[in-house]
């Protein structure tokens, strides 16, 4: 059965460092951010971006997130592979969830979605899922 979840993200955590800086502004870092899901996800994640920033400070990322909560009751845990950019101060990202990484009630999960950052370290999320 496939369905489409909506909701709203909030950054709980973000630590982020730099492991490359250049005289012109660019840099690269990684980020290790931890967010509270509510709507139709419920939960918490932990993300792990490595950021590129442009001299303009526009970046683009990657990374592995991974979610532990409820979906429509079954409670459980996935890992979704995200690929984003950030510009003028929004956040984008499209992502999938890992093949096979579904534990416990969301064993067998698969699908993908997108969010948007909103303000105040919001963004609203959209997953497609086949559970």
């Amino acid at each position: 059965m496939t369905m489409t979840l909506n909701g709203v993200f909030q950054i709980a955590g973000w630590d982020e460092k730099p492991y490359l800086e250049n005289d012109d502004g660019s840099k690269q870092s990684q980020a290790i951010i931890n967010q509270r899901y509510s709507g139709d996800l419920e939960g918490s994640s932990d993300i792990q971006y490595l950021m590129s920033y442009q001299t303009d400070g526009a970046a683009i990322f990657v990374g592995f997130e991974t979610f532990s909560g409820t979906i429509n009751g079954k409670t459980g845990s996935f890992v979704l592979q995200h690929t984003g950019k950030f510009e003028a101060g929004v956040a984008t990202s499209n992502f999938n969830i890992v093949p096979k990484s579904g534990k416990e009630g969301l064993t067998g999960i698969s699908g993908k979605g997108c969010f948007k950052s909103g303000e105040n370290g919001q963004a609203k999320y959209q997953l497609t899922i086949d559970a």
